[in-house]
Order: C-alpha cells, then structure tokens, then sequence
C-alpha cells in the first residue's frame, strides 16, 4: 500500500511539472505576441518564466525559460540565443519566491531594477555582437536617439536603450506574477512547487537544520558542484573553440573559392597580349578602358570583393597593370611598382616564374585581406601577369564574433539547465537522503524499550526510494535498526534479569549475615527504604545534586543491604549476647566496618566496573562515622564522610532507636524522631536530617509496615 501511494504522489508531482511548463511557456508566447503585434516598446516574454519559477521552483522556470526560446526560434532565429537570459531570471525568480520576498515592497522593487539593468546589459552586449549597433529589435530607434541627441558611444546607446527597455518591461511582467503570489492559497502554492521527493517530505523547520550541518572539510553538495561546473566548462571550451576553429576554417575556404572564381573570371577580361602596352600607355591603350570596366562591373558584383586588378610581377615588386578605382581608393596608375608586402616574401620566387601559389592572407597596408593570384598565359603559355582579387577578412572576424556570442550565448542557456538540474538530483537523490539518516542515527534514543521503537519507527518512516545505491544503503540501514532493536530490546531484558538476580544475591547475602542474629528482623529492608526516602526528598529540595544523580539513587537503593556484611566477622557470642557489651566485645564490633570493606574490595577486584559496589564500600566502612568527627572507624566529619554513607547513617540509627530488641522495647516514633532532629548537626548531616524530617509521614508508613521486627544493633553497645 506504501508503494502504491508512493508512486500515485510522484506520478502527481510530475504531472503537475508538466502542467506548470506548458502554462510557462504558453504565457510566454502569448503575451510576446501581444507585445510584438501591437508594437508597444516591451518584450512580455518572460511572465511566463516568472511564474513558473515562482509557483513550481528553479526546476519548472529554468526550463520554461530556456525551451520558451529554443521553441521561438522556429519563428525568430536569434530567440535562442537570448535564451540563456531567460534562464537567468528563473533562477533568480526561484529564489525570489523562496525568500517570500513578493510580500515586501523594497524587495520587489530592488529585483524589478536589479533584473532590468543585468537583462538589458547582456541584451544590449548580444545584440551589438549578432547584429551590429541599432539594427535589430525595439530599442534601435532609441539606442539612435540617444546616440544622436546625447553624443552616446554606439555601446553606451545601446546599454542605455536597453536596459530602460528592460525595467520597464519587469515591472510590467512584475505584475500578474505579485498578484498570483498574493492571492493564490499556500496550499495550491505548495502543490505545484515541484520538490522531486524521493523520501518523505520533510518540513521546512527539518530541512533547515539540516542545511546548518557544517562537514569537517568540504561538504558533499561543494563537492559534486566542484566536479560538474569544472567539467561542464572544460567541455564548453574544447566545443567552443573547435566550434569556431571549424566556423573560421571553412569561412575562410568559401572565400578562398570565391576569390578564386574572381580572379580566373578577371584574367579572362583582359587582353595578355597587351599586357606590357598596358603598362607602358595606360588608358591611351586601344581596350584599356573596356577591360578596366569590366574589371569593375565584376568586382560590384560581388559585394564581398573589396579589390580587382592586374598585376605583372618583376623583380623590383608588382607593376600595376589596371587597377581600378573603389570610393574609397583611386587605384594605382598603370606602370606603379608597389613594393611585396612581408606575407608575400616566400612567395616571390613562384610569382617571378609564373606559378600558381596558395591564397594569401596578409595584414598590410590595404588592411587584412585574403588574395588571390591567378596566372595569365599569353598565347605561347608563358605568364605575362596575375589577375588578382582582394576579400576583406574584417567580416570573416566579425561574423567569428558573432558566432563566438551565439556559443556563448547557447552555453550559458544549456550550462545552466544541466547544473539546475545536477542540484536538482543530488539534493533530492543524495544529500537529503543521507542527511536525513545521519540525522535519524544521532537522534537514535536507546533510554527506554518505547524510546528505541520509536527511534525506529522515525528511520522506518524516512520512506528512501531513490531507486540506487543510496536506496540500497537505507534498506540495509533500516534492517540494521530492526535487528539493533531486537538485540537490545533482548539485552535490556537479560539486564533487567541480571539485575534482578544482583539485587537478590544482595539481599540473600544480607539476610544470610543478619540470620547469625538470634534477633533477625527486616533492618536491611527497613534501612533501604529509609535512604531512598530520604534520596527521593533530597531531589526535591534541590540538596546536593551535583551527586545526587539517577545512578547515586540507584546505586545507593541496591547496595544499601550490605551496609552491615562485615558483621560476617564478628564471633555470635558477641554478635547475640543479651546484655550490654564490655569495651572489648565493642572494639571487635566495630570492626564490621572494616571488615566489610575488605569483603566488598574483594568482590570489586573480580567486578572491577560494577559501579554499586564502590557505593556498597562506603556504607560498609563509614555509616558509624559522626559529622562532628566523634565516629569511627577512621573519625572523618563533615562533607569527608561520603554522602551515601551519611543517609545510611540516619536510616541505621532510626531503625535501631524504632525496633524493638531483645534487650528492650522499641521507642515511640516521635521520640526517635527527636532524637534524630537533635543529632542534626552532631551525629548527623543537618541537610539530610531536614530532608528526612520532612518525610515524617512517610517514614512512619514504613515503621508501621515493619513493626515486627526484631534485629540487635551495635548502638546497644554505647549509648548515642
């Protein structure tokens, strides 16, 4: 069913690609015919860009924005070209939308003037370079004014005529984009925009913090951009230049064909017999004037012809034969020696033996020109002169200019689009995807069985369908999730087990002590229940918490019944004697402190890391130590003697003072409450004393519930 709905939303999505498209790229060619058949000075073109970058995201603008004018240039050639222009607008447009800066005046009135003036920039740059100044489009006659009535530069024209062009023309199309913007709901907005999911959507709060992960070096988006912008311009440069190596090489073979075609046409209108008189009488010369207006006539006749003439080649340089005028140069007179330019130095010795030689292509004084030789043989063959034909290379250089911005031009269009779309890709195919399972791992919770299932419900719910490696990685990272749930859901109950047992060994172990007492009651269970009452109260009056953490509490709770395994030691004469001990029994009582200490130093040379038994160590050895330092084993006071041990110290005496022994009745609750307030100070830690006063009602409860025991305690030994 997941699959089902899953392919059901991406087939919409991409329906809805489709659709914001084709409404593009329809808007754009309606209003471009609107603008264009009524003849007002703005293009309109780009509404349709606007809004489908605005509403559907870069993906859907930057391909209206291109194909809008590749699909134009059925109609206008040089639509295409101004493409990439087009592609530029998308992309900012996207962005636009993306800032929701359509709700704030300043920027909108920022973008309408900033996009103009780079629109009408490039515009006024392609065009100058495809079509000359003030030849083509509708800021001609203004780029004219302004070179004319403000003695602009034809490329200061141009600029100028543009870019007002252009402004105004974004902030008419500024229009029906705001007010779409502004009126349609959020959650057609949200709808259209296509995203390309290939997960879960996430929202944007999500995707936010994702986009604030900073990687130890380079991030993996900088990356594949540091790999695809590289590539792509390494490709368009190699394509470029042998684009245009191609362009300029077979230009430059179409005139040499052309001028050849001339200079054989022009051998044929001349006399070679008459060569020498030629030169010698010039226009006097019977057929002089005819040949020369022929001569003429077939240099009109192709307009890319800049020169024809005759020439007779000798030792001292080329002796003019006719040469005829041009408006702008009078000709050499008949019998003109001009001297060889350096290009034609190698070529010399062929020319002074009649030979054909290659076309020429020099930079002299008549400028750069293609020429071209061709031989005239008098009636026993010998060469008497060479019929030449001069093209002007400035247009094969500007015609390679214009062809290097129509690249370019087409570059910018395609480069754009691929590297919108590699984005595009990675964003939605790897980097969320892997983000967002980086993200569920640092986020996985493992404090609780409910924690753990919902830490993999989360990744479960990711929902990773790129249909690739990455897809690959999140199926086996979701089983590897599943299968760390069993394990540890498998492992919290084994610890839940273990501790059960520990916490029953414990109690085992201290009834096993306590039984050597004739008087065995529940003091282990009693004193236990005191000190985590007293620890529940101490968190509620803020007391010492820099210790009193969750494993102090527990801790302290568990090990708490060992408080007195050192009583393991002492002889039962002593330990179930009746009546009050002597100085010497005492002194071997009170070495249960000791004793247990050395007893729980040896379970933690086998346990090194049971954290418990460092506790358990504390209560055994210093819970008959005093705050005023009257105690013992070692006579510590204050904050030295550990804190567990200070709980267990008010706990033991309290039970000892309520429990009844065999050498007396239990005393009333209320007196032994006194008596613990009096010691506070004392005996006792005073912060520990107020949190277990505080907690009378409590205690009591537990006092009542074990009224029935009976355990000898070592205070009977002195009196406190």
């Amino acid at each position: 069913m997941g699959l089902i709905n899953r392919g059901n939303k991406e087939k919409t999505s991409v329906v809805w690609l489709f659709v914001v498209v084709f409404i593009g790229i329809s808007i754009n060619f309606i209003c471009g015919y609107i603008a264009s058949s009524t003849g007002i000075m703005l293009f309109l073109d780009t509404i349709g860009t606007m809004i489908a970058a605005v509403f559907g995201g870069f993906l859907p603008g930057i391909i209206v924005g291109l194909f809008s004018n590749v699909m134009k240039s059925f109609f206008d050639d040089a639509s295409v070209y101004y493409g990439f222009i087009n592609v530029l607008i998308a992309t900012y447009m996207a962005y636009f939308a993306k800032k929701v800066w359509y709700k704030k005046p300043v920027q909108i009135l920022l973008s309408v003037i900033g996009m103009g003036i780079i629109g009408g920039a490039l515009s006024s740059v392609l065009t100058i370079f495809l079509y000359g100044f003030a030849s083509e489009g509708i800021s001609a006659d203004l780029a004219k004014g302004f070179r004319d009535n403000f003695s602009f530069g034809i490329w200061g024209a141009q600029l100028a005529a543009d870019i007002i062009i252009d402004v105004a023309d974004k902030a008419v199309s500024f229009i029906p984009v705001l007010l779409l913007a502004n009126l349609i709901p959020e959650k057609i907005k949200n709808k259209v925009n296509y995203k390309g999911w290939r997960q879960k959507p996430l929202t944007k709060e999500v995707k936010e913090s994702l986009d604030k992960i900073r990687s130890r070096v380079i991030p993996l988006r900088t990356k594949l951009l540091i790999l695809i912008i590289p590539s792509l311009l390494a490709v368009a440069v190699a394509c470029i230049t042998i684009s245009l190596m191609l362009y300029k090489n077979d230009s430059v073979e179409e005139q040499k064909v052309l001028a050849t075609g001339v200079a054989s046409m022009a051998g044929q209108m001349i006399d070679p017999e008459k060569v020498d008189e030629y030169i010698s009488e010039g226009r006097a010369s019977a057929g002089y004037s005819e040949a020369e207006e022929k001569l003429i006539a077939l240099r009109e006749s192709a307009p890319k012809i800049e020169y024809v003439y005759i020439y007779k080649i000798m030792e001292d340089g080329c002796h003019a034969v006719i040469d005829p005028h041009t408006d702008e140069d009078d000709g050499n007179p008949p019998g003109t020696v001009i001297p060889f330019e350096a290009d034609f130095q190698k070529y010399i010795p062929d020319l002074l033996a009649g030979k054909e030689i290659e076309p020429v292509i020099s930079d002299g004084a008549y400028g750069w020109l293609l020429t071209v030789y061709s031989p005239v043989y008098d009636k026993n063959g010998n060469c008497v002169c060479y019929a030449c034909a001069d093209i002007n290379m400035n247009e094969i250089r500007n015609n390679m200019y214009s062809f290097l911005a129509k690249l370019i031009a087409l570059f910018l269009g395609i480069f754009v689009l691929i590297l919108a779309v590699s984005i595009w890709l990675s964003e939605y195919h790897i980097i969320l995807p892997i983000n967002t399972m980086a993200m569920s791992a640092s986020n996985f919770v493992y404090d609780s069985e409910e924690d753990v299932e919902d830490s993999v419900e989360r990744i479960r719910r990711l929902g990773i369908y790129t249909g690739d490696e990455i897809e690959h990685l999140y199926t086996a990272f979701v089983k590897m999730t599943e299968d760390n749930l069993e394990f540890a859901l498998d492992l919290q109950r084994k610890t839940e087990t273990i501790a059960n047992m520990q916490s029953g060994l414990i109690m085992t172990l201290a009834d096993i002590v306590e039984s050597r007492d004739k008087c065995t009651g529940d003091h282990v269970r009693k004193t236990a229940e005191y000190a985590r009452l007293i620890m529940r109260q101490m968190q509620k009056l803020g007391i010492y918490t820099d210790q009193l953490t969750d494993k102090f509490i527990y801790d302290v709770g568990n090990s708490a019944p060992l408080h007195d395994v050192g009583k393991i030691h002492v002889p039962d004469q002593i330990l179930n004697k009746p009546g009050r001990l002597d100085d010497d029994e005492f002194k071997i009582m009170k070495e249960h402190t000791t004793v247990g200490a050395q007893i729980i130093d040896r379970a933690i040379e086998l346990v090194p890391d049971t954290g418990y038994l460092a506790e358990a160590r504390n209560l055994a050895l210093y819970h008959h130590e005093k705050w005023d330092g009257t105690g013992y084993p070692t006579g510590l006071k204050g904050e030295e003697i550990p804190l567990s041990a200070r709980i267990m110290a008010i706990a033991d005496v309290f039970d000892a003072l309520v429990s009844k022994r065999s050498y007396k009745e239990g005393m009333p609750f209320d007196k032994a409450m006194d008596i613990i307030k009096e010691g506070a100070g004392k005996h006792f830690d005073a912060n520990l004393v107020k949190a277990f006063v505080l907690a009378e009602d409590e205690v009591r409860q537990i006092s009542e519930r074990f009224n029935s025991s009976v355990i000898i305690d070592i205070t009977r030994g002195q009196t406190d």
